[in-house]
């Protein structure tokens, strides 16, 4: 399958909509992602973005509606290769002992065969991955000695070691200190400069704010807005944050206020 040009739809959901035990989290959701986008995933804790992305990413089955990537239903998808997931942080090695090399090396296992040999070309493609994220000079090391900061940008490293078209981040930032939110917004510059398409879920934007081309914030498991980049003032603002309700807002006022039955109820575990 060739790669996909600038432009094109790789990503599109129709009517969109994800229940977890019998409650609607996600609701009409359409939504198109293109090609060489930078685009921002934001609202409240409990808004629904990450349940977006994990129905996107096919770890959440949507409960109705039709999602397709680079042109193929979701059930019918087979090239995940093409797709690069770095979920929330907790322990990149989950306590298992390994390097900093060998957890961005098992990265490349959507390029090649199970225990086949590591090639040239995953070599490089691994050293590439450390060299954007800047830990090429801590490869040898163990995971376990490297700060949150920097098992998060290894996440990430594994993710591009795969060589994907299409990256999703969930909440990389999150518990992350300025130094290494800002080692993180340099990598994804890299990624930019490549015209990968990145979704990016963030509760702040931080220093990756001058990244972003399109801005999409949830709210109460819908699409309260999607367009050109806000400030993170603005998302947690009046308009967006469900706790607060003017209902004439002074401001973007072409973005209707949605209601639900989740204004007054908190979410289940994982709605994020």
């Amino acid at each position: 399958m060739s790669p996909t040009s600038a432009g094109e739809v790789v990503l599109e959901i129709e009517n969109g909509s994800v229940g977890i035990a019998g409650r609607p989290i996600l609701r009409h959701i359409d939504l198109r992602i293109h090609a060489g986008e930078f685009v921002a995933l934001m609202g409240a804790n409990g808004s629904g973005k990450s349940t977006l992305v994990r129905a996107m990413t096919g770890l959440r089955r949507p409960s109705g509606g039709q999602v397709r990537i680079f042109g193929d239903d979701l059930a019918d998808f087979r090239d995940w290769h093409r797709i690069g997931f770095v979920p929330q942080r907790a322990t990149a090695a989950g306590g298992v002992p390994v390097s900093v090399w060998e957890m961005v090396a098992s990265g490349r296992l959507t390029r090649r065969r199970w225990l086949r040999p590591l090639l040239r070309n995953d070599r490089q493609a691994i050293n590439d991955a450390l060299e954007v994220v800047g830990l090429r000079d801590r490869a040898r090391d163990g995971i376990t000695t490297l700060s949150g900061g920097q098992q998060q940008r290894v996440l990430i490293a594994r993710a591009l070691a795969g060589e994907p078209e299409l990256f999703f981040l969930d909440e990389p930032t999150a518990g992350v200190d300025l130094p290494n939110q800002r080692a993180l917004a340099d990598a994804l510059t890299v990624l930019k400069e490549r015209r990968a398409t990145v979704v990016l879920v963030a509760h702040e934007l931080g220093p990756m704010a001058p990244l972003v081309d399109r801005a999409i914030v949830m709210r109460d498991g819908r699409i309260a807005y999607d367009g050109g980049p806000l400030v993170d003032h603005e998302v947690h603002g009046p308009l967006f944050a469900p706790h607060l309700h003017d209902p004439t807002p002074r401001s973007r006022d072409h973005i209707p206020h949605v209601a639900s039955p989740l204004d007054t109820a908190a979410e289940p575990e994982g709605a994020n």
